[in-house]
């Protein structure tokens, strides 16, 4: 069974996005920049659950499948 992208922390996709190749910057407060291989920047808040919408935004963003993103968590 595969998991669901429900449920997932800001600082576990941040460390799934670094594991794709991405570069981690300070952003404002609690948010992280992250800068991709493809040249895009993926803004991530760092501490609490992400809302499915701006997950699946960064996702496509940094040019991953959900299902490889999935696989780097």
């Amino acid at each position: 069974m595969s998991r669901s992208l429900y449920g997932i922390k800001g600082q576990d996709a941040v460390k799934a996005f670094i594991r794709a190749g991405g570069i981690e910057k300070p952003g404002k407060g609690d948010h992280v920049n992250i800068k991709m291989p493809n040249g895009m920047i993926v803004t991530i808040p760092g501490n609490r659950e992400l809302k499915i919408g701006l997950l699946k935004s960064a996702i496509r963003k940094a040019g991953l499948s959900e299902q490889e993103f999935l696989d780097l968590l």
